[in-house]
């Protein structure tokens, strides 16, 4: 019998026996238990030895404590007790470790966020804010500084969606809060910038992983330098999963009696290529992902695997980057961006007389922007920016297939100018000030964004910030020009929404195995751009809404030479709808994440478990989501008897919990929760040669 073959028949063995099921998920997590309490022993001796170390250290030695450093804080590189804003860096080391498989996942694990999937793609929130229906507008997210969001639905794809195989990540930085000053529209509640790995870190290597519901992925990954002082690297993966077969008891009345059978898969191809020198660097990027819908939304018949979608997403960008001297430095890039999306839906309650809707979009774009960073005298840094984008095409079909009636035909373009200057002056030593303010120009409106900030370092390993930040998000073509005249109404007169917020924060690294956050936020958003259903059953984009939230965050990382690493996290936060003082939807009141990762073997062998609590979150009608607990574990090794070989087991939602999300506006009053996955593993294998 194939691998294939036996891993699907574990996988049908499982979900039928459910109590040999929770008998090796038992085993398994004593078998765990044993591993981290060998684990916590055998790190013992090095931390003590680390500590002992401490003891000798002089004050001017512990200052110099290694901290990390960012670039999406303020556009050039600095250490993150510097930064002005909220940051959290997660590196390739964490992704092998905790066995993440896609950008969701790695945010996921972020302090302060959470996701949200609707069985399609995957939703990100942050400090209680998650609007059901927004598609992830309102946070920017880029690849090495390229913005990825579409002109289209603005969407921050962060799923299976998302276009770059995790395996070429470096570090993920993220950015808490407005960005707007910098960034321009989207950067409203946080900026993601995914740096990828240089030529020399991929070199050749191949990789290859299964896991539940059927599911494989491969890659096939070459870095090399030329003797010209030429880098290239050039990727390709490849993905496929069957999905799950879910029910629904919402849709007990169905023919499939609420039951959905291979309406859940998923595939995906990429390619990725970059080739750069000493100041120039071109990267190609292209993804192509299908996705079946197994919930109903839109209005589809229950259970079709015929109602799917598809999302085409490439870039091309041509990048200079040049420090002149010490005190002088020019950032440039041109940029070529594609987007395409497909849906056909099954549409009407009763399948022998369905009809077929077809639903397309068109986004391309291009432009360029430069940003000059110089220091006219020691104490004082300033950086100087310019962006031009122009969207080619901004077209939305919708077509009736069975009786060829188009619904909607919107073609259009448009222009955004955005321009801004920052300034990060010291007034003392220890003392700096950090003012921006960035002036944007759509077609139909303008926008002024500003931010300071204060940051006091008496040594480097603390600060103390005072943040306040204002941003802005332009309604994009979606809301105001989508109507298919079956579920949607289009609404072009909508305004961009605003946010005012105001941060406080501790960063403290102490002795030389620890890092902790401390702070409060406060935020303000009006002209709130809401998904609502008209009096016709209609969706409607309005600016009808205004929220505000309090909140806390706390964090506390431990990392030792032995390799021993883990963080802890807790948010309490409070959104509410301004006018009735109500709870927002889909905002969890508590966050609780915490995660270590332990070697059994130096450098080679690790144990990485990993645990997520979020309280219960108000669904559209005013129901409540349950409140689970949700355990990972991975088992992740290198180069044990092979050099160049790495292997991981994973096990995800190991107490087999019953999840849920809550759901959008699309899936109708019928659905208000979506279930996810239950306990489900992955094996993965890679080569470096």
């Amino acid at each position: 019998m194939g691998v294939k073959a036996y891993l699907f028949t574990f996988e049908e063995f499982r979900m039928k026996h459910h109590r040999l099921a929770y008998l090796s998920q038992t085993l398994f997590f004593q078998l765990a238990l044993c591993l981290l309490c060998s684990g916590i022993a055998w790190c013992e001796a090095p931390i003590i030895e680390a500590r002992a170390d401490l003891s000798e250290l002089s004050m001017e030695q512990l200052m110099l404590i290694e901290v990390e450093k960012v670039v999406t804080a303020s556009r050039f590189s600095q250490q993150v007790t510097e930064a002005p804003a909220s940051m959290t860096v997660i590196t390739s080391e964490d992704i092998h470790k905790y066995g993440y498989r896609t950008l969701a996942d790695i945010l996921r694990s972020v302090p302060g966020m959470y996701v949200t999937n609707d069985r399609n793609y995957s939703y990100l929130g942050v400090r209680g804010f998650s609007r059901p229906g927004d598609y992830n507008s309102r946070f920017l997210l880029m690849i090495d500084g390229h913005r990825m969001n579409d002109n289209i639905y603005d969407t921050a794809q962060i799923g299976t969606e998302f276009p770059l195989d995790v395996d070429l990540i470096d570090h993920v930085e993220v950015m808490r809060g407005p960005g707007s000053s910098l960034y321009g529209s989207n950067a409203f509640f946080g900026v993601i910038n995914v740096i990828t790995f240089k030529a020399a870190d991929v070199g050749r290597e191949l990789s290859a992983s299964g896991a539940s519901y059927n599911t494989w992925s491969g890659r096939a990954s070459y870095g090399a330098s030329l003797d010209s002082g030429l880098y290239m690297i050039i990727s390709g993966t490849a993905f496929e999963s069957a999905g799950k077969n879910l029910y629904f008891p919402e849709f007990a009345a169905t023919p499939s009696r609420g039951n959905t059978y291979h309406s859940d898969d998923d595939s995906s191809k990429s390619i990725y290529a970059r080739l750069s020198n000493a100041n120039f660097t071109l990267t190609g990027l292209f993804a192509s992902r299908e996705k079946g819908i197994p919930t109903g939304a839109y209005q589809t018949v229950f259970n079709d695997p015929a109602t799917r979608t598809t999302d085409d997403r490439g870039y091309l960008n041509l990048g200079y980057r040049r420090a002149y001297s010490d005190s002088f430095e020019v950032s440039a890039q041109l940029f070529y961006d594609h987007y395409r999306y497909d849906g056909t839906y099954i549409t009407d309650n009763t399948p022998a007389a369905s009809t077929t809707n077809l639903d397309t979009a068109l986004g391309t774009s291009l432009g360029a922007d430069t940003v000059v960073t110089f220091s006219p005298t020691p104490e004082n840094k300033i950086s100087l920016g310019l962006e031009f984008r122009h969207s080619v095409n901004q077209n939305q079909k919708n077509v009736t297939a069975d009786s060829s009636v188009t619904n909607l035909d919107d073609q259009r373009d448009s222009n955004n100018w955005g321009g801004f200057i920052q300034d990060e002056y010291h007034i003392l030593k220890p003392l700096r000030i950090n003012v921006g303010i960035r002036y944007d120009i759509y077609d139909s409106f303008s926008a002024v964004n500003p931010r300071a900030a204060l940051v006091y370092t008496p040594v480097e390993t603390t600060a103390l910030k005072l943040l306040y930040s204002e941003a802005f998000r332009a309604p994009n073509a979606y809301e105001r020009f989508y109507q298919d005249g079956a579920t949607s109404v289009a609404s072009p007169e909508l305004k961009p929404e605003k946010i005012r917020t105001v941060d406080a924060i501790w960063e403290q690294y102490f002795l030389d195995n620890y890092r902790s956050s401390f702070g409060g936020f406060f935020y303000r958003v009006t002209d709130l751009i809401s998904q609502s259903t008209d009096a016709a059953g209609m969706l409607v984009y309005r600016n009808i809404d205004a929220a505000e939230a309090v909140g806390i965050a706390a964090s506390l990382e431990g990392f030792w030479r032995s390799g021993l690493k883990g963080r802890l996290s807790y948010n309490w936060q409070l959104a509410t709808d301004q006018s009735s003082g109500a709870q927002l939807s889909n905002s969890p009141r508590h966050l609780a994440k915490a995660n270590v990762s332990i070697p059994l073997i130096r450098q080679q062998l690790f144990i990485s478990p990993e645990i997520q609590y979020s309280s219960p979150r108000i669904t559209l009608n005013g129901s409540r989501t349950n409140d689970p607990i949700l355990a990972n574990l991975t088992i992740f090794c290198r180069d044990i008897g092979f050099k160049g070989v790495e292997a991981s087991a994973s096990i995800y939602n190991l107490f087999n919990v019953h999840a849920q999300d809550v759901a959008g506006e699309e899936h109708g009053p019928t659905l208000q929760t979506i279930r996810q996955d239950d306990m489900t593993f992955r094996f993965k294998l890679s080569y470096r040669f």
